[in-house]
């Protein structure tokens, strides 16, 4: 009986999961792979597009700057891990460090073919360089390319627009687990790394403290999700129990795909937190009542 029971609820995960991964193709990956650029920006063709033909993940990102493409030039060519860092999410990306906030002299120089460090155990290479117009980072195996490009947009501001190629392995074990930190967590990197760009040459450069209480946000969002679809598991199989562990993915979905303040996310986060909560209550207590129902009555003494 016991083994039905969780069967039931195995396949009721598998089901919750199913749908979540289904809004996440239909609707947020589509989003997230063209964040902030335009129809134009996605159908252009870029230098580096010959460097993986059929890639199994196309990005197009963009982002506009004030500043001219010479001012934000120095700052493009001196990313990179222990370098001065990708001006996103330094408690991950930089060990710990927060990222640039002026122009590295020494890390302006370099020529195609230098590697560029994207990880501890991992680098890319400057494929090509064309000063104040873009620069392509390349892999050695051909899996992906990362095309910076600078488009003049008038006379005092420019897009920025970045284009990622690549091809997951899944034929790789190895591989798998960055893979699939790529489909999911690349759009939030990326996103802020385009933003710290621009604060960087605006003069805006966001705190670090204010960075890292995003990042918590967005951790919450998929902890409290993780939470919700153990609790299916460990809850009595209800529907109420089933749709709030769907209400915790759909809630990570819009905290970390749909385009509104981390704040509203944080807020459907709590509410999840809250449902889960009250459904654990409702179990103590139909259990209590179920065993004051159940408890042997000791005859009364006369």
């Amino acid at each position: 009986m016991k083994s039905n029971d969780m069967l039931k609820r195995i396949l009721a995960v598998a089901g919750m999961i199913a749908v979540v991964l289904a809004v996440y193709l239909l609707w947020a990956r589509p989003l997230q792979l063209r964040w902030g650029a335009t129809d134009e920006e996605v159908q252009r063709p870029m230098p580096g597009d010959g460097l993986n033909t059929n890639p199994t993940f196309l990005a197009t990102r963009a982002i506009t700057i004030e500043g001219t493409p010479e001012e934000i030039w120095p700052w493009l060519m001196q990313m990179g891990y222990t370098r001065a860092g990708f001006y996103g999410y330094g408690i991950l990306e930089n060990l710990g460090s927060p990222s640039a906030g002026r122009i590295l002299p020494q890390f302006q120089d370099f020529q195609v073919g230098d590697e560029v460090p994207i990880r501890p155990a991992g680098s890319m290479v400057f494929d090509a360089i064309a000063p104040n117009q873009y620069l392509i980072w390349g892999d050695d195996a051909s899996y992906g390319s990362y095309t910076w490009a600078l488009y003049p947009f008038d006379g005092t501001r420019t897009r920025l627009v970045l284009r990622i190629r690549s091809s997951h392995r899944w034929m790789h074990p190895g591989m798998l687990a960055l893979d699939l930190f790529t489909e999911f967590t690349d759009h939030l990197a990326i996103r802020k790394i385009l933003q710290g760009v621009k604060g960087r040459v605006e003069g805006n450069i966001q705190p670090m403290s204010d960075v890292n209480i995003e990042f918590f946000v967005y951790l919450g969002a998929l902890i409290v999700f993780i939470w919700a679809t153990i609790s299916v598991l460990r809850l009595p199989l209800t529907w109420g129990s089933w749709l709030v562990g769907l209400a915790g993915g759909l809630t990570w979905l819009v905290a970390w795909y749909s385009p509104v303040s981390i704040w509203i996310g944080a807020g459907l986060s709590f509410l999840i937190v809250w449902a889960v909560r009250v459904e654990f209550r409702d179990r103590k207590r139909t259990q209590a009542n179920e065993y004051q129902l159940t408890k042997p009555r000791t005859p009364k003494k006369r």
